[in-house]
């Protein structure tokens, strides 16, 4: 029992010295994530005398987390929850292991959705980067909040946004990562004041998809360019770590962590001639997989291009899955796990070239529009649940101030679903809707639908509409989308009330299937680029009264 003893302590040792040593000396992450994937790739003997091993090493190691728990409780006691939302950037909510994903290495991801709540029917709205983002913070329709496509701003004058409420409820707040929410050039600072939306730390980006090291920066709190020298998710995610070391104990912290990866960062020729898009990385992270055993998605054939995609994609993934490791690791560390709200999702999915898409999102398909949301909170979510409720991005802001029990007088086109994914005794919904608008030369898309429980619907505008956008599938009997009913005559009456409530929907915003046309008619492209004042809603509304 004492050699057992002493071997459990110098594997300890070990364990954590591994563990504290998260950054290698090229920069990047070589910490204990990699052991542990690695050992899917190990033989079952040295598997099995591992998780014996590590079983003796819990034991002892439980123990001490017990004491540090105990201790944390009080100094958490009566003070305001946290809240700590982490979004990855053009992440499909097929690609992780918690959603069926068996191939893919997220054990930190998959631990939170065991340990708290995962939904399975969750949406962004309108799949495209700006608008997503404007409407967690204002949880308001982005014809009304301005940030209606990428680029264009996010008004400030128009609601309470979500950094403002918390920071009136005493929160200490902070951004870190990408912003995209101030429109007209991507490469300057965010401006001090009213456009910060809140929030008193703010070290970003506004969009910048070179994530190598070197490459990769962050505009400090002097408005000064510094580059990272590693991979921009691990450079972020210890800038996020050393704010939580530095915060004020006596008050609560409202941080939010946005990612780029596993967004694309540009087109590369393939062996077939064709352009495709890059999701190239760190070697250590593309060392995860074997390329040769990569599977694609149901209904893809596999080719060499499609290989290196995927290849690149999923080894992201999993760095961001190291990264949210760490941040999970340090609210233990710091005695706040249990006293904090942690939100994990995306503003996005990728199409991946399924259905032959030729772009990555702005589709209503599943692999654009359908987000992961996993939600941990143990003061009022039972570990290892799973919602099937309709929720979209408009949900996303009233949603999380109902779980932090903050009143706000705010008017939302979203809904307060915080009783029900828990309880199933709050207000549910029938539908989510779904939309984008008309941009640009290469992004024509210009559709508006639903999403329920049973189907998928959307209808193109124009004859420059991709031809994807006249769907309708039905998600129970073919989850992959591969059957589009939109022309079916048995499914007409489907199609037909599901268009009625689509138009419904858009009655309710004023959206008479708006393009770029329609907002260039009624203001020039600079000055929707940059600040303005008033929303398309608004813009449209004088508009029609002036036409009457």
């Amino acid at each position: 029992m004492i050699q057992i003893f002493l071997s459990v302590l110098r594997c300890t040792k070990n364990y954590a010295a591994i563990q504290n040593d998260t950054i290698g000396n090229n920069g990047s992450f070589l910490s204990y994530p990699f052991q542990s994937y690695t050992l899917k790739f190990n033989t079952m003997k040295n598997t099995i005398k591992l998780l014996l091993l590590l079983s003796i090493i819990s034991v002892v190691l439980s123990c001490k987390q017990k004491k540090t728990a105990d201790s944390s409780t009080d100094k958490g006691k009566g003070q305001q929850p946290n809240l700590l939302i982490v979004l990855s950037d053009q992440h499909s909510y097929d690609m992780l292991g918690a959603y069926g994903n068996e191939q893919i290495l997220t054990p930190n991801l998959d631990k939170l959705a065991s340990d708290g709540l995962r939904l399975t029917n969750a949406f962004s709205n309108q799949p495209v980067c700006t608008p997503f983002r404007g409407m967690v913070m204002s949880g308001m329709h982005p014809l009304k909040n301005g940030a209606f496509i990428n680029d264009a701003p996010l008004l400030p004058n128009k609601s309470k946004l979500l950094g403002q409420i918390l920071k009136e409820q005493g929160y200490q707040t902070a951004y870190i990562g990408k912003w995209h929410l101030l429109g007209g050039d991507r490469d300057r600072p965010i401006p001090k004041g009213e456009l910060r939306y809140g929030f008193d730390t703010v070290l970003t980006n506004n969009c910048h998809v070179d994530f190598r090291p070197g490459h990769a920066f962050f505009w400090n709190e002097n408005d000064e360019k510094e580059y990272f020298n590693e991979w921009e998710v691990y450079g972020q995610t210890k800038q996020a770590l050393n704010y939580l070391d530095n915060i004020d104990k006596g008050k609560p912290f409202a941080l939010i962590v946005s990612w780029h990866p596993p967004h694309d960062w540009g087109k590369f020729k393939g062996e077939d001639g064709q352009m495709h898009y890059r999701y190239d990385t760190m070697d250590e992270l593309m060392a995860l997989y074997n390329r040769d055993s990569i599977n694609l998605r149901p209904g893809l054939e596999t080719t060499p291009d499609r290989k290196r995609m995927y290849h690149g994609y999923i080894a992201m993934v999993s760095g961001v899955d190291i990264a949210f490791g760490m941040l999970m690791d340090k609210l233990k560390d710091i005695g706040v796990d249990d006293n904090t709200l942690v939100a994990f999702s995306a503003d996005h999915g990728d199409m991946l070239e399924s259905h032959n898409a030729i772009l990555p999102k702005q589709y209503p398909h599943d692999y654009s529009s359908r987000i992961p949301f996993i939600l941990k909170y143990p003061t009022k979510i039972k570990k290892g649940g799973t919602s099937d409720e309709l929720f979209g991005a408009l949900d996303i802001m009233p949603t999380l101030l109902g779980f932090l029990d903050i009143d706000s007088d705010q008017v939302y086109d979203g809904k307060d679903l915080s009783k029900t994914l828990v309880s199933n005794e709050g207000e549910t919904q029938d539908f989510v809707p779904l939309w984008v608008y008309k941009r640009g030369v290469a992004q024509n898309n210009n559709w508006r639908g639903v999403v329920t429980k049973d189907y998928t619907f959307a209808m193109g505008k124009g004859e420059d509409s991709i031809a994807l956008t006249n769907v309708l599938y039905d998600r129970k009997k073919d989850p992959y989308q591969f059957h589009n009913l939109f022309n079916n005559p048995d499914y007409a009456e489907v199609r037909d009330n599901l268009k009625k409530l689509t138009y419904q929907w858009m009655d309710k915003y004023n959206d008479l299937f708006y393009g770029v046309e329609d907002f260039m008619r009624i203001r020039p492209k600079e000055t929707w680029m940059y600040n303005y004042t008033k929303s398309p809603y608004e813009l449209f509304a004088e508009e029609k009264k002036q036409s009457e």
